[in-house]
């Protein structure tokens, strides 16, 4: 583990810029850019139109240490070089930005209530992979439809089973278990949520040290016990489908909560846009999340 990165993330003002779309999310992350299916052949040519996208993001001015404390990569993304360099080194070393890296598969089919993540046969391989591309940290993402007890209590216990063979590797994990911001429980489901993050998170040694990105909460403040927690590194926020504006507002009334948007963050770049108009329309909402961030 990178010591500087590690006291960087924990006490540095800033967000996480989420640049993780994978597998079915790409096409529409692309469509939402201005690139439209019919202008890839196949899956390889759609990965390097994302490459694109995702290196225009990241050799921006806007893009910089001083409002963005790391970025998570798609696997693919990782192993993809910019100027010359990997991903995670251009990051790290030309823009002072810490790496992360995306690691579930995607989500299971619905089942008592929540999506758990789909088998990982290979995250050892990709683990290891990880260690030789200077990724500091992964995430995992499941996702809660409903207040239901005992599927919540299996999407906790999953994350974290999946946290501590991060964590053997030498990274710092952020479990990510989305509430889905359109059901009826949602509050419910966030104290459910709340209950079974503690009981897991007690479970696990001084040294080993994870990090949450939660569902902004329907109660403010919910989980601002965690950041008190010398095992939680950083409590960071998704954006889940709410604009960014609405996303940011949200975030204002939740201390210490930090921003991990995807969507929200990339939701008005345009392939078409000129360098100068991409530049100022990424610096105005990188400095609107930003400041979302340390209110």
């Amino acid at each position: 583990m990178n010591k500087e990165q590690l006291k960087i993330m924990k006490e540095h003002q800033g967000f996480i810029a989420a640049l993780d779309q994978s597998g079915g999310s790409t096409p529409k992350a692309l469509l939402a850019y201005g690139v439209k299916e019919d202008s890839y052949k196949n899956e390889e040519e759609m990965y390097l139109a994302v490459h694109a996208m995702r290196s225009r993001i990241i050799k921006s001015p806007a893009f910089n240490k001083e409002h963005i404390l790391g970025a998570i990569l798609f696997e693919n993304t990782m192993n993809k070089k910019i100027d010359g360099l990997y991903t995670a080194d251009f990051l790290w070393e030309e823009k002072g930005i810490i790496p992360f890296l995306k690691i579930d598969k995607g989500l299971a089919e619905l089942d008592c209530g929540v999506q758990l993540m789909k088998p990982m046969p290979e995250l050892d391989q990709l683990l290891k992979l990880a260690n030789e591309r200077h990724i500091f940290g992964t995430k995992m993402r499941s996702v809660i439809k409903e207040a239901s007890e005992p599927g919540i209590k299996s999407v906790v216990e999953q994350q974290f089973a999946v946290a501590r063979k991060v964590i053997s590797y030498g990274l710092v994990p952020i479990i990510e278990p989305e509430v889905d911001i359109h059901i009826d429980d949602k509050k419910e489901a966030e104290e459910l949520l709340h209950k079974y993050l503690w009981i897991e998170l007690n479970k696990l040694a001084d040294n080993e040290l994870v990090m949450f990105k939660l569902t902004i909460p329907t109660v403010p403040n919910l989980y601002l016990d965690f950041m008190s927690d010398k095992r939680v590194v950083r409590v960071v926020a998704l954006s889940g489908g709410y604009t960014m504006e609405h996303a940011n507002y949200l975030l204002t009334q939740n201390k210490g909560l930090i921003a991990s948007f995807s969507r929200a963050l990339a939701e008005n770049l345009r392939v078409s846009q000129t360098d100068e108009q991409f530049d100022k329309t990424l610096d105005k909402v990188v400095t609107a999340i930003y400041k979302a961030s340390i209110t």
